[in-house]
């Protein structure tokens, strides 16, 4: 029976490989030109993507296993630092949970903002247009300038928010100085940025078909039942888009903690991206910060894959219920 099935797969693959090859035999010179062309064409981008990201990525694997300090050779200490990383470095668990803390902190609260500024914009008042482009206006103005602003508004003892707070008797906290209150901080911050998500939830809330909330209306749902029993379901694909790729981002953040706190005070704001900075190009440690590097990879490819396998509880698409 294994022999006949082999020689069934066997005639099968040699007929698709003649059928191909009378395919290329019948290609004119003008389609072979094209072809010719069309390889000449990507060979610019194939070769970046080899020199500038795929060589870098095989290259940071390989120095994942050794002890390197850019000064001298690396030596071969095979998974010496992820060893090291896992059970016997203290601040990667900590830089860890901050990095945690923060993504818990910013991703719902930046979706359920950006959500509910979607859903006012998508009012039919007159304008509407205006006021869309000055709530999306941030996420374009934004960098390091903005980074350094916040840090003035939250200086302790200059800055508005204490200012603010000391005109009604109350004593402001010591925000990016105090290490309870500087991760908060900038997980405010991240809200500045949330132009784009809501951008998104808007083109989601005017592709919903009217004529569900009118049928609604109809068999007596209120604002309230519309909105949980149409408008959230139809949007989840929306949200789930932005979920995973919210917490990719927050697993990666960098500027604002470098910038406002350089992962002060106490460690509390130092994120695993800033880790993986320090080690890489203050304390020379590069064989150390690519194995960071690679155990970030493997958290967020691990959220990813668990965020997928939930989303068959709770995302729901037009066309599978269109099926069921």
């Amino acid at each position: 029976m294994s022999s006949t099935v082999s020689l069934e797969q066997t005639g099968r693959i040699a007929g698709k490989a003649q059928t191909a090859g009378k395919r290329r035999e019948r290609m004119g010179p003008l389609a072979r030109r094209r072809e010719r062309w069309f390889y000449l064409m990507i060979s610019p981008w194939i070769v970046g993507f080899i020199l500038f990201s795929g060589g870098p990525i095989i290259a940071s694997a390989a120095i994942s296993f050794t002890r390197w300090s850019l000064v001298q050779s690396p030596d071969w200490i095979a998974l010496g630092n992820y060893t090291y990383a896992l059970f016997e470095d203290d601040l990667f668990w900590k830089v860890i949970k901050n990095t945690i803390y923060y993504s818990l902190g910013s991703v719902p609260s930046g979706l359920v903002v950006a959500f509910a500024l979607a859903l006012l914009l998508n009012e039919k008042v007159r304008g509407i247009n205006f006021f869309r482009t000055i709530f999306f206006l941030p996420s374009v103005v934004s960098g390091v300038g903005v980074i350094l602003l916040f840090g003035w508004i939250f200086n302790p003892r200059f800055g508005l928010i204490n200012g603010m707070l000391a005109r009604v008797g109350i004593k402001g906290p010591g925000w990016l100085y105090d290490p309870h209150w500087a991760m908060p901080v900038l997980i405010i911050l991240s809200l500045y940025g949330v132009g784009g998500t809501m951008l998104i939830y808007l083109a989601g809330l005017q592709g919903v078909p009217q004529e569900l909330y009118e049928a609604a209306e109809m068999d007596g749902a209120g604002t309230w039942a519309r909105f949980r029993h149409i408008t959230v379901p139809v949007l989840s694909p929306v949200t789930f888009l932005l979920l995973v790729t919210g917490i990719i981002g927050t697993f990666q953040v960098f500027t604002p903690a470098y910038v406002l706190t350089n992962g002060g005070p106490e460690f509390s704001t130092t994120t695993i991206g800033l880790s993986i900075y320090f080690n890489a190009f203050q304390y020379n440690k590069m064989g150390y910060a690519a194995s960071q590097a690679w155990l970030l990879f493997a958290t967020i490819l691990v959220l990813t894959l668990v965020q997928f396998r939930l989303s068959k509880r709770w995302v729901h698409y037009e066309q599978e219920d269109r099926v069921k």
